[in-house]
């Protein structure tokens, strides 16, 4: 009862006089937000569809196993019973297959239309808007970014000031071409500089498809197989710190997609984000897992 007295714009407590038992309802307030879940989730549907085809066919054989997508279960936004409610329901997308005793979750067929990644996707939008504005010249900014088909959003924390070498250094990386995420990892050599910038695609791509952009870096290492990610993964995304920033909570550290957040806000929420934003903003508390990635406005 402490607990729900606590949150008098979310609970109402009646009852308990004389005979009468004690008795909790919703709010009128938290009533109206509550009738909006049903609504969230159908939208959540054809979204959750898609990244986990895409999950899939960033993978080395368009099947992942279906422990590991549980596993991440919580950051993609599947529902609890995602096996009757996605798997089951889409036939066309997905099978479970059970390979020497193990069973997997199976692309059923190949989408090119999906094999772009948000890496691409934010490209094609800001060339858009530069030929929009008149400006034609492309050149390295003094913060990394650089507007070019095989460049990444540059995010350094505000105290970073990057000297000419490492600013010539970031141009030449931004402006080699690389190989596309979607294409099987078997195909490239482990050493090739431009396989090691595709390698930051993939994860690039892999926390573009979760809710919040972000996982806990075990999870993340959990796939190395999968999606042929770097033995030292840790290594690996703190050397790219303008794109990924890594946390400590105890043993654990998340990382995060440095693009996809301004201080401690997501950007770009999806309508369950949203919905849950709701019954926050009811209770008047912020969101207690909020962090502030410490980078400039991207």
């Amino acid at each position: 009862m402490s607990i729900i007295e606590k949150y008098p714009s979310i609970f109402r407590v009646g009852g308990g006089c004389g005979k009468e038992f004690p008795f909790v309802t919703l709010t009128g307030k938290a009533e109206k937000v509550a009738r909006e879940e049903g609504e969230a989730r159908n939208l959540m549907e054809p979204i959750l569809v898609k990244n986990l085809r895409k999950l899939l066919m960033l993978s080395i054989d368009c099947r992942v196993p279906l422990e590991k997508v549980e596993f991440i279960g919580n950051e993609l936004g599947l529902p609890h019973d995602f096996k009757k409610s996605l798997i089951f329901k889409y036939p066309e997308y997905f099978s479970i297959k059970v390979i020497n005793g193990r069973a997997y979750l199976n692309l059923e067929n190949w989408d090119s239309s999906l094999a772009v990644t948000a890496r691409e996707e934010r490209f094609a939008r800001e060339r858009m808007l530069q030929s929009a504005g008149g400006q034609n010249k492309v050149r390295i900014t003094k913060d990394g970014n650089y507007l070019g088909p095989f460049a990444f959003k540059m995010c350094y924390a505000a105290g970073f000031r990057p000297n000419k070498s490492y600013l010539e250094e970031l141009e030449k990386w931004q402006k080699m071409e690389f190989p596309s995420p979607y294409l099987n990892a078997r195909r490239f050599e482990v050493a090739d500089p431009k396989t090691r910038k595709r390698v930051v695609a993939v994860l690039h791509e892999l926390l573009s498809l979760t809710m919040e952009k972000r996982m806990i870096s075990a999870k993340l290492d959990a796939f190395h197989s999968e999606y042929r990610l770097p033995s030292k993964l840790v290594l690996c995304l703190i050397k790219h710190h303008g794109i990924f920033y890594i946390t400590n909570k105890g043993a654990r550290s998340t990382v995060f997609l440095k693009e996809a957040y301004d201080g401690t806000n997501l950007v770009d929420k999806c309508p369950i984000l949203m919905f849950n934003d709701k019954f926050v903003a009811l209770s008047g508390r912020h969101d207690v897992n909020a962090v502030d990635i410490g980078a400039d406005p991207c």
